[in-house]
């Protein structure tokens, strides 16, 4: 089988090696998407804290069940699926009280250890997350950023139905979070510099978008949620003035969601959290639940996915996408690379 590995930063090199055969209890995907997402991208600069080079890439994945391990029976050979790209040492305090999570020994397919970035690819069964047959192979590679927004979400331990919701960036994750938002039942106002993006956000059906360059951001909040501003913020971006526009726009006693990655450490207005007493809450990834939740929205149609998909590349052409995702710059969102 071919598999693209990341050599160094910006360079794949493809190998062809044998085929894997499953262990007892894991299952042997033909890989049939991978979606290509912003951590990836930071490998790609050589900027990805946690990873070292040479690296197989891929972890927003589907694939189809082709061989089991003897002890693997729970699925169907031929089965659509997707899985949690999760290695857990299962020893240490937050996997033995149910955070693995943030296990301490936490390794991640496609980082800190192999992906799926190759015809054929092993998980161990207990990863494996099964797909409907109204799910497509492209939705299913979408499964695991829904999941980080459906986790991310989960984090604030409210019931936003009925809430005001405002989700700081609308790009991939930005954009699914603030879906997953309203498919929850919140008023739900998403802000980007690009008005791209923001055009994105309305086509998935965020009725509510802000440029903060050529709008108010502040009077803007008000016009849309009253006095009471936001019930919930999201930071979806992970640079300044994002970090600060959340933290100067909330409302006294609100919670703050840090879902963007800072490439840069920002300075925070520790001053204006401790007199507000606002909550900054840090969330990483997503429990099994978050994935059920992600495949429950997919299997009932309460996202809009195809609209996010912005190119198409073959397998071979790997690299291909990274040069246009260079290019494009924020007029990309998801692009998925076919097997």
């Amino acid at each position: 089988m071919l598999q693209a590995i990341m050599t160094k930063p910006g360079e794949i090199q493809f190998n062809e090696i044998d085929t894997p055969i499953p262990l007892s209890n894991e299952v042997l995907l033909k890989i049939r998407k991978i979606g290509v997402c912003g951590s990836d991208i930071h490998v790609y600069h050589g900027l990805h804290p946690y990873t070292s080079f040479p690296v197989v890439q891929g972890h927003e994945v589907s694939g189809e069940i082709v061989s089991c391990g003897q002890n693997a029976s729970k699925y169907d050979l031929g089965q659509l699926v997707t899985f949690m790209p999760q290695i857990t040492c299962d020893a240490c305090y937050q996997c033995k009280h149910g955070d693995y999570h943030i296990c301490e020994n936490l390794k991640v397919m496609g980082f800190q250890t192999g992906g799926a970035a190759q015809e054929y690819f092993i998980v161990p069964e207990e990863n494996i997350i099964p797909l409907s047959k109204n799910i497509t192979p492209e939705i299913g590679a979408m499964i695991e950023p829904i999941s980080v927004a459906v986790h991310a979400i989960r984090r604030s331990a409210i019931n936003i139905k009925g809430k005001n919701v405002l989700v700081l960036g609308a790009g991939p994750i930005g954009n699914l979070t603030a879906q997953v938002a309203n498919a929850l039942g919140a008023t739900v106002m998403i802000t980007d510099v690009s008005d791209y993006r923001l055009e994105k956000a309305k086509e998935c059906g965020i009725g509510t978008t802000v440029n903060p360059m050529n709008q108010d951001l502040t009077s803007e909040i008000q016009k849309t949620f009253g006095e009471g501003k936001a019930d919930l913020i999201l930071e979806c971006v992970g640079i300044q003035q994002t970090i600060n526009d959340a933290i100067e726009n909330a409302r006294k006693g609100t919670a703050i969601i840090i879902v963007g990655v800072f490439g840069k450490k920002p300075t925070v207005d520790m001053g204006l959290i401790q007199d507000r007493e606002l909550s900054l809450v840090g969330t990483l990834m997503y429990k099994k639940e978050d994935y059920l939740d992600a495949v429950a929205l997919c299997e009932n149609k309460e996202l809009c996915l195809e609209p996010m998909i912005t190119d198409r590349f073959e397998f071979s052409d790997y690299l291909s996408a990274y040069h246009y995702i260079e290019k494009a710059k924020d007029k990309t969102l998801k692009v998925m690379i076919n097997l």
